[in-house]
């Protein structure tokens, strides 16, 4: 696809954050092109005080894209969101899509679009937050619906820091969890960098490997009818395809919740949180 008519898609990072274009453009190239806008820095606050303002401010974040027309766009920053209910996150995406005139996922809607469509209801959290965060998260989940069967804290070298994570950090403490192997691990955090450890406990066994990269790739493919399994597709997508059975053309409408074949056909309802 030529440069100038690919999709657009736009992604909202912390401006600390270092994995997340990288990561989310490797996944959608090359079918789409992606734009970003950063989060504020805010010196002098806390990591609450800094996620509290982000949703404040996410508004404006979106609106500095300006002129430009985006196909779709991501909010890469779970922990923000994390603060907010399910409901209360899918309530301010849809103001924020009718406010942009393009479907908008907080990476965390992401990664509840993409476990229900693998068809499953529980997970094993691999967390890198400090612990206060790590519980955020779990009642977002549990709050959903879903059931989180086990958390497995990630440090990088003695503290929690998910920029500071490296591949092997991440790989060691994963295999001393011995999780089963039909187990579903959602690495959380848009800024831990994945793509290594995933590649490497990939060989292990059976394990569902998901990650809010992952998720808002898959979602952003998903929304614009490119699916996950195509020939132009990141091997990880293709991956998770698999184990979704993701129908080709199928679709989520962000504002519905529902997917729709490339045929036209009556929507599926799905419970999208």
């Amino acid at each position: 696809m030529a440069l100038h008519s690919a999709p657009r898609l736009g992604v909202v990072v912390p401006s600390g954050n270092a994995a997340a274009e990288p990561e989310i453009g490797s996944l959608v190239s090359p079918a789409f092109n992606v734009h970003t806008s950063r989060f504020p820095v805010l010196p002098g606050k806390d990591l609450r005080g800094r996620l509290e303002k982000y949703n404040d401010v996410l508004p404006e974040v979106l609106g500095n894209f300006g002129g430009l027309r985006l196909d779709a766009a991501v909010v890469s920053c779970t922990g923000s969101h994390y603060l907010l209910t399910p409901d209360g996150d899918r309530a301010l995406c849809a103001e924020l899509s009718e406010r942009i005139g393009a479907p908008v996922r907080s990476a965390a809607l992401a990664i509840l679009d993409t476990v229900r469509a693998l068809g499953t209801e529980r997970l094993v959290l691999i967390s890198p937050y400090e612990p206060w965060l790590t519980e955020l998260s779990r009642a977002y989940w549990e709050s959903a619906g879903l059931a989180v069967d086990r958390v497995v804290k990630i440090r990088a070298g003695a503290r929690f820091s998910p920029y500071d994570v490296t591949t092997d950090e991440l790989v060691a403490q994963v295999r001393e969890a011995e999780l089963p192997e039909d187990a579903v691990l959602l690495f959380t955090g848009t800024g831990m960098f994945t793509f290594d450890a995933l590649a490497e406990l990939g060989r292990d066994g059976g394990h569902t490997l998901l990650t809010s990269n992952l998720a808002s790739a898959w979602w952003a493919r998903d929304t614009l009818g490119l699916p996950a399994e195509g020939p132009d597709a990141h091997p990880l997508l293709r991956r998770l395809a698999e184990r979704t059975g993701a129908r080709t053309g199928a679709r989520t409408d962000s504002r519905t919740g529902t997917r729709a074949g490339a045929s036209g056909a009556a929507p599926v309802a799905v419970a999208t949180p």
